[in-house]
């Protein structure tokens, strides 16, 4: 099968796309999959996305399994290139139902008269790159509503009545209501679909899928006779065993020493993310090892600084102020494949980060400063997959997904008990019988089994390709049990 991949994030570098790359590599394992894959990851519409907008930034190390277009072309032909005017139709869009009749109907018009452009961008990539599935991540959301009825549009006509085999995977991580985002005091998204908001629809060539339960049950809300099926995100494989050259050669380049742990933080620098609680523990973490005589530890943030500059500017204010810059490395954004720059300097992807941290018992933080966004939160997940601690601050969803028996340490949601959990992280990276407690270790890789099973996603492969050749129609399958991701 030859996948597209687009992608409503508007980033060169996007945990989605780890997770699409771990799919993938189930698909490639099953001789399913024809590479590389041709990608549009969504710059030409997110100029909130900074310097992003509208080719994306220059990265040098795309892997060899991906070909990112370059879509610039398109914002000029569409509406020209006024990012103003994509920013007051996402804000139009999240408050439609505030809007006069008049302004609904200079909405519609303005949505009009940009899918049409963007329909024609898709169908002829489409047809350039021969794609049979096109998956789309995350495109439900209202981030750029003429582009996704803009691609309902050109699959339709690729693919639908009587058309070529295929179609188009619309895999959603958030939906309106679970993405709760509040900037400027007003929601981005609107809480629920509207008028202006493009469904996913029960047509032969329209897959749905959504990543937890949660998100099935709010789908089932909207309105639309199409019914996602729930298929868990899959998680790496983290080799164990000795460093190899390249990572040594990583910890050299940012002067690592041998004989510190390494805290990850696997987040983008995003404000939701709360990088900077992260950078608060880490600094309560470092000060209690100092106190005790032990090894202090480096602090490894994932995201860009040139996705939102400004939060970026109070995280990087946040380490000076704490003193702490000589044992933080911000990474600029984690490939999807470890390589090595112009410069001859190794960028890890995910996996290898997680090897390292593991090799020096380190741990990851995952923070979040809201409860209500994260629909998963996989920082716990991909700690336990190469065999780390985590700390996690509360959120909705983490009971829901790992349930009551996952080992982590639960850090407070107040300032002063954040302040306080230094001495439980430090306690973690220096005393082996604390890290994961008795048996922890085995408990939490039970649950990732359970909870990020391979199966469903490995079935849904299969039933993609036996639709391009005629053999099923997945709709017709009996669904795919889904995880529990309650427990009870």
């Amino acid at each position: 099968m030859k996948f597209g991949l687009v992608s409503g994030d508007g980033l060169p570098i996007s945990g989605l796309l780890t997770i699409f790359r771990n799919v993938l590599d189930i698909g490639i394992t099953d001789g399913l999959v024809e590479l590389p894959v041709p990608a549009d990851l969504g710059y030409s519409w997110r100029p909130d996305k900074g310097d992003f907008y509208p080719r994306g930034a220059i990265v040098d190390g795309y892997p060899s399994w991906l070909h990112v277009l370059d879509s610039s072309s398109v914002v000029t032909a569409v509406h020209g290139d006024l990012p103003e005017r994509w920013q007051d139709l996402r804000r139009q869009v999240a408050r439609a139902t505030d809007l006069t009749a008049g302004e609904r109907a200079d909405l519609r018009s303005r949505i009009a008269a940009m899918t049409t452009g963007y329909r024609d961008y898709f169908l002829r990539w489409l047809a350039e790159y021969d794609v049979d599935w096109v998956v789309a991540v995350n495109m439900t959301l209202s981030d750029a509503v003429p582009v996704t009825a803009g691609l309902h549009a050109a699959v339709r006509a690729r693919y639908g009545s009587g058309g070529r085999p295929g179609g188009v995977l619309f895999w959603d991580h958030d939906l309106f209501g679970s993405c709760a985002i509040v900037e400027d005091g007003q929601r981005v998204y609107p809480a629920a679909p509207n008028e202006f908001t493009p469904l996913p629809t029960a047509e032969d060539h329209v897959r749905w899928v959504v990543i937890s339960e949660e998100l099935a049950a709010e789908a089932r809300e909207y309105p639309t006779d199409a019914v996602p099926r729930v298929l868990p995100n899959v998680l790496p494989t983290v080799p164990t065993g000795h460093l190899e050259e390249r990572h040594h050669a990583f910890l050299r380049q940012h002067g690592l020493a041998p004989d510190r742990p390494l805290v990850l933080v696997p987040v983008r620098m995003f404000r939701i993310k709360g990088v900077e609680i992260a950078v608060e523990v880490f600094a309560a973490a470092r000060a209690a090892c100092v106190r005790s005589g032990l090894p202090a530890p480096y602090l490894l943030v994932f995201g860009s600084l040139e996705e939102d500059a400004d939060y970026a500017a109070e995280v990087l204010a946040l380490i000076r102020e704490l003193r702490v810059e000589e044992d933080v490395v911000l990474l600029g954004g984690v490939p999807l494949g470890s390589y090595q720059d112009g410069g001859g300097r190794w960028r890890l992807d995910e996996v290898d980060l997680l090897r390292v941290a593991a090799s020096r018992d380190g741990l990851v933080l995952f923070t979040p400063n809201v409860t209500d966004v994260e629909t998963i939160g996989l920082g716990p997940a991909l700690a336990s997959a190469a065999g780390l601690p985590s700390a996690v601050t509360p959120y909705d969803a983490f009971d829901q997904v790992y349930g009551s028996d996952f080992r982590c340490l639960r850090l407070g949601a107040t300032a002063g008990s954040r302040s306080g959990a230094g001495s439980e992280v430090a306690r973690a990276l220096h005393d082996p019988a604390s890290r994961l407690g008795a048996g922890g270790g085995a408990t939490n890789r039970a649950a990732l089994d359970r909870i990020f099973p391979t199966e469903p996603w490995r079935r849904m492969l299969h039933d993609l390709q036996a639709h391009l050749s005629g053999e099923a129609d997945t709709r017709s399958l009996p669904a795919t049990p889904a995880p529990s991701f309650s427990q009870t």
